[in-house]
């Protein structure tokens, strides 16, 4: 399963009270800021909602934290 990160690209000020509500929703509160959200159908909703405010990038699963490092040390 794919995450987005999504970062706010543009300031609230100035845009509709529904904008903002939505921005507030998915974890953002100024610009420069990034959330990592799970890829749902509320989530992607909710960016068609202020595309002209964020900016939107897939992350894979696969290149997590979740495994461990080759650091080249052998046991």
């Amino acid at each position: 399963m794919t995450d987005l990160k999504v970062t706010q690209v543009k300031s609230s000020i100035g845009t509709k009270p529904k904008h903002r509500g939505t921005l507030r929703a998915l974890g953002l509160r100024g610009i420069g800021k990034t959330n990592t959200l799970p890829d749902r159908p509320e989530i992607r909703g909710m960016i068609a909602r202020v595309p002209h405010l964020v900016r939107v990038e897939e992350i894979d699963d696969s290149t997590s934290d979740n495994s461990t490092p080759d650091n080249g040390a052998s046991s």
